[in-house]
């Protein structure tokens, strides 16, 4: 995740590359990523920390709190924003020993290919200047919204698991259009722009997914066919379910 934030800033325009300093404990890692965009690397987390106006901490949840302390010294004042997964902002205030400017975000596997969706919690301590750099950030690898940190287990569900249901959903498509004579390369590119279409007449459009299922059911026709034979399945209650389920255990993962 932390490569897609560099790519989305660097492609936005939001800084140059030789004023993004990463760290990280791989050497390999740190030569792959200056190659790729020209920025500048370390070793060390302290010195990246020390040398930075803003952190973005894209680390693993189970070494967030030995990064903490090690960096803690040199945050001073400075704005955090954590993208580790499933990490609290309250384990990230104790774990710096200070009430410092934090901001969680949750951004999710589209970010790659930046048509990401991210969700912020902010801290107590972050204001109206933090916020504007955050979304920045974010606004340039897909969208983000701003919510309370209660609602990001929900968030985990929705849009952190989805994407991996809708890759099983354009599988499912590819499948269906292989049965019914299609070549496979021809069926998946069909369907993953389908769902692509789709997705952008919602979100362009602001109609209900409902009407616009409407519109393309005609009555009698094969559209409304198919609909049937997806709700004998119980597709909706199937969706429904795996959100459900993945929210469940986010906020299982989150109490250990």
């Amino acid at each position: 995740m932390a490569e897609a934030i560099i790519k989305g800033v660097l492609d936005a325009g939001l800084c140059k590359a030789k004023t993004l300093l990463a760290s990280d404990c791989s050497e390999n890692r740190l030569k792959t990523l200056h190659k790729s965009y020209k920025i500048e690397t370390t070793g060390s987390n302290r010195e990246a920390v020390r040398a930075a106006e803003l952190i973005i901490l894209g680390v693993k949840p189970n070494v967030v709190d030995s990064v903490l302390a090690e960096i803690r010294s040199e945050l001073g004042e400075k704005l955090l924003i954590s993208v580790a997964a499933g990490v609290p902002l309250a384990r990230l205030a104790t774990g710096l020993a200070r009430e410092s400017q934090i901001i969680r975000a949750m951004p999710n596997a589209p970010a790659k290919v930046q048509a990401g969706a991210t969700v912020l919690a902010l801290g107590k301590r972050v204001d109206d200047t933090h916020l504007k750099r955050a979304l920045q950030i974010f606004d340039a690898i897909g969208k983000t919204w701003v919510l309370e940190e209660t609602l990001l287990d929900a968030v985990t569900g929705l849009s952190g698991s989805s994407p991996a249901f809708v890759f099983v959903m354009i599988e499912a498509l590819a499948d269906g259009g292989v049965k019914a004579g299609l070549p496979r390369k021809i069926a998946q590119a069909l369907a993953a722009q389908t769902v692509f279409g789709a997705a952008k007449m919602v979100n362009e459009t602001g109609e209900h997914p409902a009407r616009l299922k409407d519109f393309v059911a005609s009555p009698g026709g094969t559209t409304i066919s198919g609909i049937h034979a997806l709700e004998t399945g119980n597709i909706r209650a199937a969706f429904i379910n795996a959100v459900e389920a993945a929210t469940k255990r986010s906020k299982e993962l989150g109490k250990t």
